[in-house]
C-alpha cells in the first residue's frame, strides 16, 4: 500500500479562456508542485472542479499528472460520486493509468446511511487494488462519515485513509482514537492542520499548496516532526490567505488568487463564476500581505 502522509495538493484544474482544459498550463502547475517538494497530488477533486469535468478530460487530467510525476511523487486520484456503478468504472480506468490510490468523496445528494456508505466503499475496493481513501465532507455532500463506518471500512485492507473535512475537531480526535495508526487521517482544511496532526493526524490534503507548496509542505512536516512552534510560525503568516480561499466557493478565489500570481488563465466553468470584485480586492491585498505580489 503507498503511504498518503504529508502535504498534498488538491489541485485545481485550469482551464482556457474558451473553456477547454489548458494542458500547457496543468504540466507547469504539477512540475511547479514537484519542484516544491510536495509529498503527493490530487487530481480531479472537487478543487480541480471534477463535476465539470468530461470522463475523458477526468483521466486526462490524471494521466498528465502520472506522467509529470514519473513515478517520483505518489498520485491520489479523484473517483467519487452517487452512482457507485460509475465509480467502480472510473476506479478502474484511473488504475490504468496509473494513478497510485483513489481520493473518494461520499455519495452526495442521495446521502446513504452508514450501510449503504459501507456497501458503496466495499463495491469500489471490490474493484480495484489501488489504496482507498474516503473524503468525508459533510458541509458539502450532506452526510457525515461516522468514525465508527470509518472503523468498519478499515478493516477493507485497500481503504487505507480518510480526508477528513467535517471542521469537527472532536471527531477527528475520535477516528485518530479508534483507527490503527496506519490508517491515514489527512486533515481536509488548512487552517487546522497542525492541531489534526497533533491529535494524530498523518497530514492534510491542501488547497493553500496550489499557491504556495513549499510553505505548506514544510508546515505539515514541521507539525509531524513535533516543531509545532516551527510550523505555528508559518501558519500566522498564511493564516489569512487560508481563510480567503473560502471566502467563496472553492476553487474561485484560489484560482483568482493563482492568476493574479501568474499561474494560470481564471477560468471556470459552470456553475462556478468568478469572485465578486470585493472578494477580489480581499484576495489581491492577502496576496500583498503575504509577499506573493
Amino acid at each position: 500500500m503507498k503511504q498518503f502522509k504529508g502535504c498534498g495538493t488538491a489541485l485545481v484544474t485550469p482551464f482556457c479562456k474558451d473553456g477547454s482544459l489548458d494542458e500547457a498550463t496543468l504540466r507547469k502547475l504539477v512540475r511547479r508542485q514537484i519542484d516544491a517538494g510536495i509529498d503527493f497530488l490530487v487530481p480531479c477533486g472537487t478543487t480541480g472542479e471534477s463535476p465539470t469535468l468530461t470522463r475523458a478530460e477526468h483521466l486526462r487530467v490524471c494521466e498528465i499528472t502520472v506522467e509529470e510525476a514519473a513515478g517520483k511523487t505518489p498520485v491520489l486520484g479523484g473517483a467519487g460520486g452517487y452512482n457507485t456503478a460509475e465509480v467502480v468504472e472510473l476506479a478502474k480506468e484511473l488504475k490504468h493509468i496509473g494513478v497510485d490510490g483513489l481520493l473518494s468523496v461520499t455519495p452526495y445528494y442521495n446521502k446513504p446511511n452508514p450501510e449503504g456508505l459501507y456497501q458503496h466503499f466495499k463495491a469500489i475496493a471490490a474493484a480495484t487494488p489501488l489504496p482507498i481513501i474516503v473524503y468525508s465532507i459533510q458541509g458539502r455532500t450532506g452526510i457525515n462519515v461516522e468514525p465508527s463506518t470509518l472503523k468498519r471500512l478499515a478493516e477493507i485492507e485497500t481503504v487505507v485513509g480518510v480526508k477528513e473535512a467535517s471542521g469537527n475537531v472532536s471527531q477527528m480526535a475520535t477516528i485518530a482514537h479508534l483507527l490503527p495508526d496506519n490508517f491515514a487521517l489527512l486533515c481536509g482544511d488548512d487552517s487546522i492542520t497542525i492541531p489534526v496532526v497533533s491529535l494524530g493526524g498523518h497530514g492534510v490534503i491542501s488547497v493553500i499548496s496550489n499557491e504556495i507548496p513549499a510553505e505548506m509542505t514544510k508546515l505539515t512536516n514541521l507539525a509531524l516532526a513535533g516543531d509545532y512552534a516551527g510550523a505555528r510560525a508559518i501558519q500566522r503568516k498564511y493564516f489569512d490567505l487560508m481563510n480567503t480561499n473560502f471566502i467563496e466557493p472553492n476553487p474561485a478565489p484560489c484560482k483568482a488568487a493563482m492568476a493574479m500570481m501568474g499561474l494560470l488563465e481564471e477560468a471556470y466553468r459552470l456553475p462556478m463564476v468568478p469572485v465578486s470584485d470585493a472578494s477580489r480586492a480581499r484576495i489581491q491585498a492577502v496576496l500583498k500581505g503575504c509577499g506573493l505580489l
